[in-house]
Formats: structure tokens, sequence, C-alpha cells
């Protein structure tokens, strides 16, 4: 609870939702380019989630294949703001994985492209990419995190759809 209070003296509650819809639209943005880039590319999705070496070959299919549409999906609801906290929890599982994917090539010497906005596999240049990779990803997986615990998302379609009723008052609760 004093981490709560310390937050919010150090950054004015006016600012949060124009923080929030700046998180929404570039973390958004970046899972739509990027799931667009490999999804006219399916082949090459596949070759990317392949050369990573970390899952059993048809798995690693079913990924290729699935984790275009996923991005798509999450980049357009955080775009929109339509169930931001839910686009913005699997926005930062996804990070996750792909933090730790990105470390583990490079800690196993594996040189690859990382596949993100399409391409994939071999890159003689790839183990100096990886760190900025890995600082990219975690800057937007902590605009994710940022997204599930603030309050107001700012405008988007979770306030047009879910909007909260204010709680009855005394006086109307005894009419």
């Amino acid at each position: 609870m004093l981490r709560t209070a310390a937050y919010r003296k150090t950054v004015p509650r006016s600012l949060l939702p124009a923080l929030a819809v700046l998180a929404r639209l570039v973390t958004g943005g970046v899972w739509i380019w990027a799931g667009a880039a490999k999804l006219t590319d399916p082949y090459g999705a596949v070759l990317a989630v392949r050369a990573y070496q970390l899952l059993p070959a048809g798995l690693a299919t079913t990924v290729g294949h699935l984790l275009p549409t996923l991005e798509i999906v999450v980049g357009a609801a955080l775009v929109l703001g339509l169930l931001t906290r839910g686009a913005a929890v699997v926005s930062g599982l996804l990070f996750v994985a792909f933090i730790i994917g990105i470390s583990s090539a490079w800690a196993r010497g594996l040189q690859i492209d990382c596949g993100c906005f399409g391409g994939g596999g071999f890159d003689p240049h790839a183990a100096s990419k990886y760190p900025w990779e890995i600082a990219r990803d975690t800057a937007l997986l902590l605009a994710s995190v940022f997204l599930v615990f603030v309050r107001d998302t700012g405008p988007g379609l979770d306030r047009l759809l879910f909007r909260r009723t204010p709680a009855p008052t005394v006086n109307e609760e005894l009419t």
C-alpha cells in the first residue's frame, strides 16, 4: 500500500490515462506490425520459430502459424482499448516468452534473426542485435505491465462498453 501511495504522489493522476493511451498505441502498434509482417509469409514464421530450437517440430509449426494472428488480435485490442487488461496480460506473457527465447539463443551461441517482424533463420550479425532486441522487448513488457495495473487506460472501447455505474447514494437506497 505504501508503494501505491508513493507512486500516486510522483505521477499526477491526470497524466496516467495519457500515458496509458501512449502505452496502448505503441505496444499495440508493434504487435500489429509484427503480426502483419509474419502473416504474409507463414513459412518464414514457422522457420523463425524453429530457428530457436526450443520447441518440438510439430509444436513449432503450430506456434509459427498461430502467432501472427494472436499478435494482430492482441495489438488490435490494445489499440482499440478493448479488453485492455486481458490483452495487456497476454502481451506481457508473449514478451516474457520472447525475451527468454532471444536470451536462450544468445546464450547458446545461435546466430538467428529474431523473426520479430518477419524473416528468421541465420543472421551472421545476430549477436550484436540481441541486446537491443531484449531491451526493446523489456520496454514493451513494462508498458504491458503498466496497462495491467493502471486503473484508467484512457479513451477506448472499454469505456464505451463497460461503463462503471456509480454506487447509489444513501438517499437513493431509501426511496
